[in-house]
């Protein structure tokens, strides 16, 4: 006998066909942009170590606004990342922490800050070579 010409092995997963609306697409875009967003960044590593009260965070991260800072962590606590506990104590006092999750979130950011420190003479060599050729 010779070899055959027919499949044989033609039972394969079916593909995954892409979500017309690209609704995966938009809900990774949202997470991202919470992780991915300044100040979210800054409140990981600033919390990485341990529970922080509001004004420690504030003075701990430069340049944030006591808004900003409140919108940040409002998300962050929304999307699983950190937690609010309130003390009853006078006046009351309120701590934020990294959720187990949020704690996933460290080393990324980590990596990210790092890459950031290290190449930040690079990209602001870069960025003034192209501001001379587009502005000429």
């Amino acid at each position: 006998m010779g070899t055959s010409l027919e499949p044989t092995h033609i039972d394969f997963p079916a593909e995954r066909k892409p979500d017309p609306n690209h609704s995966d697409c938009r809900n990774v875009a949202s997470i991202l942009a919470r992780v991915g967003d300044k100040w979210s960044v800054f409140v990981i590593m600033m919390l990485s170590d341990g529970p922080k009260r509001f004004n420690e965070l504030k003075r701990m991260i430069n340049g944030i606004s006591q808004r900003m800072l409140t919108l940040t962590l409002r998300g962050l606590e929304r999307d699983g990342l950190v937690t609010r506990t309130i003390f009853p104590t006078i006046p009351p006092r309120v701590d934020y922490e990294l959720t187990d999750l949020g704690h996933g979130l460290q080393q990324p950011v980590k990596a990210l800050g790092e890459w950031a420190i290290a190449h930040q003479e690079k990209i602001a060599a870069a960025r003034t070579r192209f501001d001379e050729r587009n502005n000429a």
